[in-house]
């Protein structure tokens, strides 16, 4: 379920809420692929299935930063601002990669609201810790704290 907001205060008394889960997302060999292309990163590990079956992970995995990038795809599952004239990604205070994401596996994402401070009037900066779950795995494949701007309508 989405937590829902319409202002800056609302953020701020939030803070604690968690959030989600999200659906599961399937992570396959063609979405790996197209963030090979996108970005340029052709890694083996990543991109070759028939290397990668002999090497660390038993076959590709997702690129971290593939990982990352979809956070911002869920955050709105998570987390909407109501009353909205603007928002922003603000960037990322920590990321970290736990575990590999091996092609065909699931993932799902968690958070928390962290931390919500006024930036100017009717202007909120959220920090949102969020956690990435691979289906019937230990550790995490990403946890990262997102920073997000968010400007309300007045009234």
């Amino acid at each position: 379920m989405t937590f829902r907001f319409s202002s800056a205060d609302e953020a701020i008394a939030a803070i604690g809420q968690k959030l989600g889960p999200t659906d599961w997302i399937t992570i396959d060999q063609t979405r790996i692929d197209q963030f090979a292309q996108a970005t340029g990163d052709f890694q083996w590990l990543h991109v070759d299935p028939a290397r990668a079956a002999d090497g660390p992970f038993g076959g590709t995995i997702a690129h971290g930063f593939l990982t990352l990038s979809l956070l911002n795809m869920v955050l709105p599952d998570l987390f909407m601002p109501d009353n909205l004239d603007w928002g922003v990604n603000y960037g990322v205070d920590k990321v970290r990669f736990p575990a590999p994401v091996p092609v065909n596996s699931r993932i799902r994402v968690t958070g928390e609201l962290i931390d919500a401070k006024p930036t100017a009037a009717n202007t909120v900066q959220t920090t949102v810790r969020m956690w990435v779950e691979i289906e019937g795995a230990d550790k995490p494949a990403c946890v990262a704290d997102t920073l997000q701007r968010y400007a309300f309508l007045p009234g």
